[in-house]
Formats: structure tokens, C-alpha cells, sequence
């Protein structure tokens, strides 16, 4: 953005009539699995662990790195359409999920995932990490607005002490920030704790995962002694409280974090375990859980709204280049059409933006100054074609089911 000031005094090459909208800084997603969205509604009324082995199941039955973008330009675009802008995302094939996400015109921050076992993407431990080395370069070669590099341990009881410690060196040689699932639920905690005899933040801290910018996918159930791990580290924790309710893994206490220091930024996770890529529902939630379990006074929705923009961004570690409005900074900008019933009148805007305002709301969005969604629609693609791609895509999993 060049210059912010009041109508009429700066001269552009086309004006944007925003009568009748509220103009905001685009939603900040700081963890999701998009490419997963091919498999939403697939492991129904299951926690965690039940979760895991059905999905992966899928998974191994129909993911390559054709399927993956596929999946992930289908949930950038269900991201953009809703108004979020920028998204951390964690999944396999990334050089494909990342070139399926700018395809559309995501701010999408990926990066290589890694386990201690080969995954299905048929890939070594040595490969992974030769590919880790390549990573800023591929984003260069892909091109779409500027994000910072990740790599992607999946968690400590995925990858072990040794592994992680090797990933932590990489992403200092890279300087590459790291994002994992931690302590999702109290089974993981436990798990970790038996064969370690620690928690997963001391591991990771002992391993130097922690020495570098670090975002925890979910952080439900962290110790005193975690959080303060966590604030010396400048870590930060990406709120999902969604998929956290559905899969029974808990509710992380993120006004204790916030408190204490933590970053916190809010996330959908992925479809298949929280159904959609709805930011606008994920406020609303967050704010209504802080309401019950400790007072509608303890978070105004300003702050929410701020968890889903600049906090995002902060966590993420891009508040320079994006998160609010602010001259210097990409123009990441979202448009809500407030002509409708549900959204009049006005007395309170942020509390009309997360208790009354959705997805549907979202009229027009820019990515990098460029317009990429228009009267709700795609600017870059063309929907039915996605559509038609993916159903034939997804009878292979239908006939899996069967």
C-alpha cells in the first residue's frame, strides 16, 4: 500500500466504490491442511486417534501430487472466497500444494513435511531433508506474493528427538521458521511423556526446534512449564478451536497464553476435521468459549478480530508485510458487504464483524494489491472446471468407501 488518506485525494488507475462495505485487513489463517479438504465429511464422530487412521487410510488410497493440488486450489479457493488471505498449511507434495494455492492467488506459506517413517509421498528421510535444503528456491521458481520459508516436522511422536534436532539445523542453514502439531490432546501429551519421560515442548526446546520462529499447530494442553518455554522462545500457538471441540482434544486457555506472552493466532485445521475453511466462524467460537469459561469480559471482539489479522500475522511472523492496513504493507484487503438484514444496523463494528457477519458476507478480496475474488467470484479461475475435476478425482474415494 502507497498511501492511505480520504476519498478523492489520490489518483489511481480505477477506484473501488466501498459504499455500503466494511473495508478490513484479509483473515490470516495460521493453521490448516488445505489439500485435506478433498476428504471433508470423510471421519465423522471420532476423536483424534479414530481420526487419524481413517484419514490416513484415504490418504494412502488417492493422494499424489496431482490430487494434492487439486485439493488445496479447492480449499484456497473456499479460503479466499471467506475472505482469508493468507494461510499456513501443512501437508505433503508441497511443491504441488503450493503451486495449486497461488494458482488462485492464496498468500500460502508452505513448506516440506517430514516423520520418521517414509509417507506416501514415498520419500526418505535423506530426501527429505536434501529437499528442505531446496525449499527458498523452489519458492522463488513458483513465484505468487512473498512468504517466508517453513519446514514442517509433523510432531514429536512422528519424528523423534534426533530427526527433529537435524530439522532444527536445516532451518537455521535456510533460515526457515518451523510450524508442528503440540500437545493436540492429552493422549499425545502422554504418549510423548512415557517414551521421553518428557513433555513435547521439551523436547522440542531440547532439540532446537524451539531456537528458531515456531508455531504449534493447536498447543491444547501445555504445562506452566511449557508456556514459559514457549514465552523465552518467542513461540507461538495457532488456536483451533473448532476441530479441538469435534475431535474432543480439548480447549487450549489462550487468554492465559496471551497473557502470559504467547503469540496466539486463530486456525480452521484442516476440512476433514473441522468440515470448512470458516475463519469467520472460528472468531465467533473462540470468543464464545473465552465467554463461558471465564466471563464475556475477558476478550473483546477487537481482540478477536485482531487474532485473526495482525496477531495471525504476528504469529507467523509477517506483521512487517501484512495483517492490517498500513502504508508499506501488501495490500492483503477483504470487503464485507454489509446489505443485508443479518448486518443492520451498526452500533458496535467489530462485535457486528464476529458475532453477526460470515463468510457469505464477503463480497471482494485482494491479494497482493491484486483483485482475486470479484462479486464473490474467482478472478483467476474458472469454478465449474475445478468442480468438474475434482468429482472425477473423488470416485476413486467413493469406490473406496463402498
Amino acid at each position: 500500500m502507497a498511501a492511505i488518506a480520504p476519498s478523492g485525494e489520490i489518483n489511481g488507475t480505477r477506484r473501488y466504490d466501498a459504499q455500503g462495505k466494511i473495508v478490513a485487513p484479509g483473515l490470516i489463517n495460521t493453521h490448516t491442511h488445505l489439500a485435506m479438504t478433498l476428504l471433508r465429511g470423510w471421519a465423522e464422530g471420532v476423536n483424534l486417534q479414530g481420526f487419524l487412521e481413517r484419514v490416513w487410510a484415504a490418504e494412502g488410497a488417492i493422494m499424489d501430487g496431482a490430487t494434492a493440488k487439486l485439493g488445496t486450489t479447492l480449499g484456497a479457493l473456499e479460503a479466499l472466497l471467506g475472505g482469508t488471505t493468507t494461510a499456513l498449511d501443512m501437508y505433503l507434495f508441497p511443491e504441488s500444494t503450493h503451486r495449486g494455492a497461488v494458482e488462485v492467488g492464496l498468500r500460502h506459506i508452505g513448506g516440506p513435511i517430514f516423520f520418521d517413517f517414509p509417507g506416501l509421498d514415498g520419500m526418505q528421510w535423506n530426501e527429505r531433508i536434501d529437499f528442505a535444503k531446496k525449499w527458498p528456491t523452489i519458492l522463488t521458481e513458483i513465484g505468487g506474493p512473498a512468504v517466508p520459508s517453513y519446514l514442517m516436522p509433523h510432531a514429536t511422536y512422528t519424528c523423534s528427538p534426533e530427526h527433529l534436532a537435524e530439522i532444527a539445523e536445516i532451518a537455521r542453514e535456510t533460515a526457515s521458521s518451523i510450524h508442528i502439531h503440540a500437545s493436540e490432546n492429552e493422549n499425545e501429551n502422554k504418549e510423548v511423556q512415557e517414551k521421553y519421560g518428557k513433555t513435547p515442548t521439551q523436547i522440542l526446546d531440547i532439540s532446537g526446534v524451539l531456537g528458531r520462529h515456531t508455531v504449534y499447530g493447536h498447543g491444547v494442553h501445555l504445562t506452566e512449564g511449557d508456556i514459559s518455554t514457549l514465552v523465552s522462545r518467542s513461540g507461538a500457538v495457532a488456536h483451533c478451536p473448532g476441530s479441538n471441540l469435534k475431535l474432543a482434544s480439548g480447549i487450549a486457555d489462550i487468554t492465559t497464553y496471551r497473557d502470559r506472552g504467547v503469540k496466539v493466532g486463530l486456525g480452521t485445521d484442516g476440512c476433514s476435521s473441522s468440515n470448512d475453511l470458516d475463519m469467520w466462524s472460528v472468531m465467533r467460537l473462540a470468543a464464545h468459549l473465552i465467554s463461558h469459561t471465564e466471563g464475556p469480559e475477558r476478550v473483546s471482539a477487537s481482540e478477536i478480530f485482531r487474532m485473526a489479522t495482525i496477531e495471525g500475522a504476528r504469529a507467523l511472523g509477517i506483521d512487517e508485510s501484512t495483517g492490517s492496513l498500513e502504508v508499506g504493507k501488501s495490500a492483503d484487503i477483504i470487503a464485507i458487504d454489509t446489505n443485508a438484514p443479518h448486518l443492520i444496523p451498526i452500533h458496535n463494528l467489530f462485535a457486528q464483524l464476529i458475532f453477526a457477519a460470515g463468510r457469505d458476507d464477503v463480497c471482494d478480496v485482494w491479494v497482493d494489491g491484486e483483485q482475486v475474488i470479484e462479486n464473490r467470484r474467482s478472478t483467476r479461475i474458472d469454478f465449474s472446471v475445478l468442480r468438474r475435476d475434482v468429482e472425477e478425482r473423488m470416485n476413486a474415494l467413493t469406490s473406496l468407501k463402498k
